[in-house]
C-alpha cells in the first residue's frame, strides 16, 4: 500500500499542519519508505521465534528465567512511601489566570 499526496494532505489537515511543498514531498517519501521497510520485515521467517520474544534483556536478570518471567521483576506492588496529600482545590485554582471558582477556564483552541 502506497501513501499518496492526497493521503499526506488529508492527515496534515487533520493535524492542523501547514506543510510546504517540500515538507509534503519529504513526508510522502518518508512514509512510503516506512511502509516498504514493513513489507520487507513481513517477508522474514519468524516460525522459530517464540511469541512475545524480547529483543533486549535487563542487566542482572536470572538467565534461567524464560519469556515474560524474565521481566516479572519489573512489576512492583503499590507502596505508600512518599504518599502525600493532594493540593487543596482552593490552592490549585488560586493563581489561575481565569477560573469560574471551580474549574480552570482556557481559551478555545480548535476552530473549525
Amino acid at each position: 500500500m502506497k501513501v499518496t499526496e492526497k493521503d499526506v494532505a488529508y492527515v496534515a489537515d487533520l493535524a492542523n499542519l501547514e506543510l510546504t511543498e517540500e515538507e509534503r514531498a519529504r513526508m510522502l517519501r518518508d512514509l512510503n519508505s516506512i511502509l516498504e521497510y514493513m513489507e520487507r520485515l513481513s517477508e522474514l521467517e519468524t516460525g522459530n521465534v517464540a511469541p512475545m520474544a524480547q529483543v533486549s534483556d535487563r542487566y542482572g536478570v536470572d538467565e534461567s528465567r524464560q519469556g515474560s518471567d524474565r521481566f516479572a521483576y519489573t512489576i512492583r506492588e503499590d507502596v505508600k512511601e512518599g504518599l502525600r496529600e493532594s493540593l487543596p482545590h482552593d490552592a490549585a485554582v488560586k493563581n489561575a489566570p481565569d477560573t469560574d471558582g471551580m474549574f480552570f477556564e482556557v481559551p478555545k483552541v480548535i476552530e473549525r
